[in-house]
């Protein structure tokens, strides 16, 4: 009798331990928020598809959510564990409340091309004419912005009309019918229509421009609450970005680029996925400076702008962390990766 007592409580000890390890084994089921699709947005891409996020035991789920109102309200009610969006989207909500964190940023100046219609040459010839954004006050708005000052001109001043389009890509697009005259973009997505003969009014890259143009973007207590989570979602970061930049992985990333940003040249592609390698960072630091460039843009459509505080914006500890430890380091040399 007192064997099977034994025996009994034996198999429930092992039983609760099969059950724990599950429970440990187990995936944790996150959803990453998306505000526009643009080159930026390849290394999360990568993530997904590469499997890098299930590395680090993270079932990640990537949906795209039109204007970063939207994904900042998710980020607010916990539909969205993460939000993967420019600084602008993180300052606005804080110009009217909540101040969410900013842990990383993989691209800190400006790396767009102005482009416009082949029959425009100069920056001259773009007074009165049409610029297609996303939004009012977005990233796309901002970029648009600081290229006008960029190459001497001003909205109000020179006459010039704004027009909300859609994401970079429907910007693109809409600038190739003529539905707009010029328009600011990056990477794959300028390369396209300079193949088509449009006209490069700037090349804003050697300006160096600050600007949070994409980050990792969480709720203000999401840190506090869950430092283990976040953590292991950097380090998908810091993986996707030394895949991307790896020249191994060259074939899959060019292939990602194409199919994800509806590329058809190969010759595009390629020039695409060099311009990528210089427009992400291999250490995801945020930028301080870029994050006061939006405050100071965004004051001038919202005054409230400018009383936020950028600093509380921004939770570097993480990040920081993977880099004194040698984290960043050791993923970039196990892809070869200086």
């Amino acid at each position: 009798m007192l064997l099977v007592r034994v025996f009994s409580t034996l198999t429930v000890v092992a039983i609760c331990a099969v059950l724990q390890l599950a429970s440990a084994l187990a995936q944790t089921k996150i959803t990453i928020g998306v505000a526009a699709m643009s080159p930026r947005t390849i290394p999360l891409l990568i993530a997904q598809e590469q499997g890098l996020f299930a590395k680090q035991n993270i079932d990640a789920r990537v949906v795209l959510i039109k204007g970063a109102p939207i994904l900042v309200a998710s980020l607010i009610s916990g539909d969205l564990e993460v939000g993967y969006t420019g600084g602008t989207s993180v300052l606005g909500a804080a110009a009217s409340g909540p101040y969410l964190k900013i842990l990383s940023s993989i691209s800190s100046t400006l790396t767009h091309t102005m482009l416009a219609h082949p029959s425009l040459k100069s920056a001259e010839q773009l007074r009165g004419k049409r610029f297609g954004i996303q939004s009012m006050g977005g990233t796309t708005w901002m970029h648009t912005i600081l290229g006008l000052e960029h190459v001497g001109l001003d909205v109000k001043r020179d006459n010039i009309s704004i027009l909300m389009i859609g994401d970079s890509v429907l910007i693109g697009q809409a600038l190739e019918v003529g539905s707009i005259d010029a328009a600011v973009l990056d990477g794959v997505l300028a390369r396209r229509l300079i193949s088509k003969g449009f006209s490069v009014i700037a090349d804003l890259t050697p300006a160096n421009i600050p600007m949070v143009n994409q980050a990792i973007v969480v709720a203000p207590d999401f840190v506090q609450k869950r430092a283990e989570l976040a953590e292991r979602i950097l380090m998908v970061l810091v993986d996707s970005l030394a895949y991307t930049l790896a020249p191994m992985n060259k074939s899959v990333v060019v292939r990602t680029i194409m199919r994800r940003l509806q590329i058809s040249d190969a010759k595009v592609g390629e020039e695409g996925y060099q311009d990528l390698l210089t427009s992400i960072e291999r250490k995801p630091f945020p930028s301080l400076e870029g994050m006061r460039n939006i405050r100071r843009l965004m004051a001038t459509q919202n005054p409230k702008a400018a009383n936020v505080k950028v600093e509380d914006l921004i939770d570097a500890r993480l990040i920081r962390k993977l880099d004194e430890n040698g984290y960043i380091d050791k993923v970039a040399a196990g892809y070869g990766v200086k």
